[in-house]
């Protein structure tokens, strides 16, 4: 560990190097990149300074055992070496965890799509339930959520809405929310009170920036509509909704939630342009073999990752079988035991492959 904590020191200096040449600093793409590379090594460098400060330590109160005659000195030599190994420790196991490797996506900002599906008029309604939900938990979070586009059901709630999430680390938080969620409730239009299983689907992507996919403006057609409401009625009466198609993969992305033009443009172009980085994604780890089957993180976005069962208030999520009996806390965005249980998760996993390499 030590080694590689060396190395990692030696490219901290690198980067501090780096960043004060003219040439990167003109370069918004260089500069941006290490500026996030020295932040992430920031950390770890922090940490290391003083694991190496306790391993200082270690070494005089050892030195002072073997040399020390004096049975006083030598007994607060033992007692200081029994609290500088528990604390050593502690250290080394959180510069593990540190020393993971992070996907590079995590601090991105996120697109989150919710799309209904089985189940009709209440699929829609729970996929509208499942939105609130997200709009509670970035609340909490202090994320900015902004719808781009949404289709709702006959009798509530959503066939689909999409929106973006911006804020701190943003993707590394909601990316555990992809796959398929699953209700089991009574819905209001059932006579007979049975209970009727529902479901809907979640995205959640990576928001990609300029510089991480270049789109060619003429493998897209643009076309213009009049933003329309439930019913069909007129929001406005200018073509201010914008609806773009990428020649290439007959990706279809649209906006309307804006009266400007050139906003529903923009907020357009930024899901397409995360659809078209995960499909690159994709590409590339499946080249290189490494698009592994998590037991947190599948990235199949059919896989059942959670049921919320109405009658019983249970909340279960079948990756990890986390089953937790607060039902109204989590639909009202209390995800955080969740989340933290799923990241616990996904670092285990990930300690185990160190391991074995």
């Amino acid at each position: 560990m030590i080694e590689k904590l060396e190395n990692i020191k030696n490219r901290f200096e690198e980067i501090s190097a780096l960043l004060t040449q003219q040439e990167i600093v003109t370069d918004i793409k260089r500069a941006t990149e290490l500026n996030k590379e020295y932040k992430d090594l920031s950390k770890i460098m922090d940490e290391y300074s003083v694991y190496k400060g306790l391993l200082d330590q270690m070494e005089q109160a050892k030195h002072i055992l073997e040399t020390e005659k004096e049975e006083e000195l030598r007994e607060l030599a033992k007692e200081e070496i029994d609290i500088l190994t528990v604390k050593i420790s502690e250290r080394e196991s959180l510069l593990r965890n540190l020393l993971i490797p992070k996907d590079p996506n995590d601090r991105k900002n996120a697109i989150l799509e919710i799309r209904a599906g089985v189940g009709g008029d209440e699929a829609a309604l729970f996929a509208g339930v499942l939105f609130r939900m997200y709009q509670r938990f970035c609340e909490a979070k202090k994320w900015k959520i902004t719808l781009v586009d949404c289709t709702e059901g006959p009798s509530g709630g959503f066939k689909e809405v999409i929106s973006t999430v911006s804020g701190e680390n943003v993707y590394g938080k909601l990316k555990y929310e992809s796959g398929v969620h699953r209700v089991q409730r009574v819905p209001v239009t059932e006579a007979q009170g049975r209970v009727h299983t529902s479901a809907a689907s979640v995205v959640v992507l990576p928001e990609a920036e300029e510089f991480d996919v270049k789109i060619d403006m003429n493998d897209i057609r643009k076309d213009t509509f009049c933003s329309s409401g439930p019913g069909g009625q007129s929001v406005n009466t200018t073509y201010s909704a914008i609806r773009l198609t990428h020649i290439p993969t007959g990706m279809i992305v649209q906006c309307q939630d804006e009266k400007s033009q050139h906003r529903n443009f923009e907020k357009a172009l930024t899901v397409l342009r995360s659809r078209l980085y995960e499909l690159e994604l994709e590409k590339i780890n499946s080249e290189l073999g490494a698009q592994r089957k998590s037991m947190v993180k599948s990235g199949d976005r059919s896989d059942k990752i959670r049921t919320y069962n109405y009658p019983q208030s249970r909340v279960t999520d079948h990756r990890i079988g986390l089953t937790l009996y607060n039902l109204p806390a989590i639909l009202d965005g209390d995800l955080k035991e969740i989340n933290e249980a799923l990241q616990i998760a996904e670092t285990a996993e990930k300690l185990k492959e160190e391991i074995v390499r």
